[in-house]
């Protein structure tokens, strides 16, 4: 079974725990200052989330620029709703919530589905074409991978975008997604499940000597869930 596709994204994603802390000061006595009145305080949150959430939001659309503006957006919304934010939660999943939210309400708005660059600082300007642009006939692992991926229901895919891409643990998503985390496992599970069926039925239709292994799984090694 299928245990991670992460080691096909960028190079030192950093989970909610592990950000910069902002000179020590804590997300809720940032949250309190601002309540305040304190721009600054509300800048420092900015500082502390802008380059992360630009990478999530990167998984669920294609440009960059959009994918500023989301951020822009996302911040804005924070800061008008500041006050609704439960002080006894933590604030990196609350904001979170509201950027892949923002991502997802463009994708459908748009009716567009998702097929961004997961794997790729360089994106281009539209995203391939599954009719002309045939993984199976390029031998692309990068894009083999973005096409099973779109071939995953959105509340799924998510899921494994945001756990083995970006590297949130359950627990954050739970509260991103504002799920159970006994949801977010299950759903994981039967992501991964369903990537794997998925990409061993379109690998046993090619030669032998052309298979490619399902990512992350290694094929000789013992299979299992990393949790």
């Amino acid at each position: 079974m299928i245990s991670r596709i992460r080691t096909m994204s960028e190079p030192g994603t950093q989970s909610l725990e592990s950000l910069p802390p902002g000179g020590g000061v804590s997300d809720a006595r940032l949250v309190e200052a601002v309540r305040r009145g304190d721009h600054d305080a509300f800048g420092e949150l900015v500082k502390r989330y802008e380059g992360r959430l630009m990478s999530v939001l990167l998984r669920f659309v294609r440009d960059r620029e959009l994918a500023r503006d989301l951020s822009q957006e996302t911040f804005i919304r924070v800061y008008e709703r500041i006050e609704q934010f439960d002080p006894s939660r933590r604030f990196g999943p609350w904001l979170f919530r509201i950027g892949v939210n923002l991502g997802l309400d463009y994708m459908r708005r748009r009716k567009r589905r998702l097929w961004p660059l997961l794997f790729s600082e360089s994106r281009t300007e539209t995203p391939p074409d599954p009719a002309s642009a045939d993984p199976r006939t390029r031998l692309d692992l990068e894009q083999e991978v973005r096409f099973v991926l779109e071939q995953i229901p959105e509340h799924y895919r998510t899921v494994l975008v945001l756990r083995d891409l970006e590297n949130f643990s359950s627990s954050e998503i739970a509260a991103i997604l504002n799920r159970k985390e006994a949801t977010i496992r299950w759903r994981l599970a039967e992501a991964r499940t369903r990537f794997e069926q998925i990409w061993r039925r379109r690998q046993a239709e090619r030669s032998p000597e052309d298979r490619i292994p399902v990512p992350g799984s290694g094929e000789d090694e013992a299979d299992h869930v990393d949790e």
